[in-house]
């Protein structure tokens, strides 16, 4: 298994990795929050073992990225003990949470549970490109004909929930609990309003929608090869109308 590990220790690191080694694994690391991501973006690690505290990007904000496109186990390691840091760590995508001094056969253990636990990794990849539009999941940006685009939080959370489910029908209610966090049938209005402005954002013709599709009266689907130009595909609800084509009040 490959292992990567993160922390701006050098005496941990070189520990860890001597460590990790001899048990079998292959281990890359890195000593900032910025590397850390660069590696686990490009050298595809099984199993990220990281700290908090660290320059350039703090751990958390590693988690978060990571967390945008792939599923991989990640163990944070860290002298930080507090109850809220720990809950914000596993609230950012954390799996699982050990607080320095720690012992190596504990790690190992933590790290074979992992492993067994969450079986193989699923990752969408750290980018995903659909027509003139890039969206970096892992640094959370978009750009359209190599141009910034810049959205709003929660017009990222609709994308980033869309293109992480390519091809698959998401229905209302599921976006509505995922962004909002509230499955309310009632609150369909915040849909149509935020996937309009996604699409005047990154569709070529927003009014006739190719990658961010409308399935009539269930929800959105995205399309990551787009219909074909002059095709029939559903067209974006009105405003003032429901997902169904039916008139809202």
């Amino acid at each position: 298994m490959k292992i990567l590990i993160a922390d701006d220790d050098e005496q941990i690191l070189r520990a860890l990795a001597i460590t990790l080694k001899a048990r079998g694994h292959t281990v890359v690391t890195a000593r900032t929050g910025t590397e850390a991501l660069d590696t686990a973006i490009h050298a595809h690690p099984d199993l990220i073992v990281i700290d908090l505290g660290m320059p350039g990007l703090t751990g958390q904000e590693v988690i978060e990225a990571v967390r945008g496109w792939s599923t991989m186990p990640i163990l944070v390691v860290s002298g930080r003990s507090e109850s809220w840091d720990k809950v914000d760590a596993l609230d950012a995508g954390a799996d699982d949470y050990m607080t320095k001094p720690f012992s190596v056969d504990e790690l190992l253990a933590r790290i074979r549970a992992l492993s067994r636990r969450l079986g193989p990794v699923e990752a969408t990849g750290p980018t995903v490109a659909f027509g003139e539009v890039v969206v970096d999941l892992a640094h959370r940006q978009v750009l359209r004909a190599g141009a910034p685009v810049r959205l709003t939080p929660t017009e990222w959370r609709l994308l980033e929930e869309l293109v992480r489910h390519p091809g698959t029908l998401i229905t209302r209610e599921t976006l509505l609990a995922t962004v909002w966090g509230r499955p309310s049938t009632g609150d369909t209005g915040y849909l149509r309003l935020y996937m309009a402005q996604l699409r005047k954002k990154l569709e070529p013709v927003p009014s006739a929608p190719r990658y961010l599709l409308t399935e009539a009266g269930m929800g959105y689907r995205f399309a990551p090869e787009g219909l074909p130009e002059g095709s029939s595909g559903a067209p974006a609800p009105a405003d003032g109308a429901d997902d169904d084509g039916r008139a809202s009040r």
